[in-house]
């Protein structure tokens, strides 16, 4: 099964793309982790986007092409892959075509978590976490039993991420629409794009996902 995962982030994408990988065994392939991967290892294409990188530019094409051909190479035939970040373009997601096909492979589904924007905007400002454990929590939908107090660590620090603001996540909404919008038509015209409710229960979604997986009806 080879799935490209959509969702804007908040959406819960990570959370279900890490129980394919533990349930399915597949391979999440993010092409920033990658990119950073290549550059630490010093690998050729890492060195030659590691160059790139430094003049300020972005990183071509066809280096990411090259990315994840190396990917597929030391991953093998046996394991599904999830996509995350790539494509973005109609040109990248013909790139992956190709390059799937060079592998005896070809794209199963596309699955975009759909969430509803002022929801979203809810569940992520509302966010808070421990500061000793990290343990999270939310203003609305979870806080600790005793006020103040860490239910995991006993710990009275708490802390947000200062991008947890409504604005922020307003801007990476439109960036998300504005990054999937062009390569949404390409996957409908040949069936195989598939929604889920993203703002349903962490648990349902998931089913949700594992119906895809098996091949069936959502």
């Amino acid at each position: 099964m080879n799935i490209i995962l959509l969702g804007p982030p908040g959406a819960g994408k990570g959370t279900q793309a890490q129980r394919l990988v533990d349930r399915h065994g597949m391979r999440q392939l993010s092409t920033g982790d990658m990119l950073r991967a290549a550059v630490k290892a010093e690998t050729p294409v890492g060195l030659q986007a590691k160059a790139v990188m430094e003049r300020g530019e972005l990183v071509s094409d066809e280096i990411v092409s090259a990315l994840i051909d190396a990917e597929l190479t030391a991953l093998g035939a046996s394991a599904g892959v999830i996509f995350d970040g790539y494509p973005r373009t109609v040109a990248q997601a013909e790139s992956l075509d190709a390059i799937l096909a060079s592998h005896d492979r070809s794209l199963d589904y596309v699955v975009e978590l759909d969430v509803d924007e002022d929801a979203l905007v809810e569940r992520i400002t509302g966010r808070f976490s421990c500061a000793t454990c990290g343990k999270g929590y939310h203003d609305k939908f979870e806080q600790p039993a005793q006020p103040g107090t860490c239910d995991k660590c006993g710990g009275h620090d708490f802390k947000r991420r200062p991008d947890d603001n409504e604005e922020t996540v307003r801007t990476r909404m439109a960036e998300y629409r504005a990054k999937t919008a062009p390569i949404l038509p390409f996957y409908e015209a040949r069936g195989i794009v598939r929604r889920i409710d993203g703002m349903a229960d962490i648990d349902a979604v998931t089913a949700s996902l594992e119906s895809i997986v098996a091949g069936a009806p959502v």
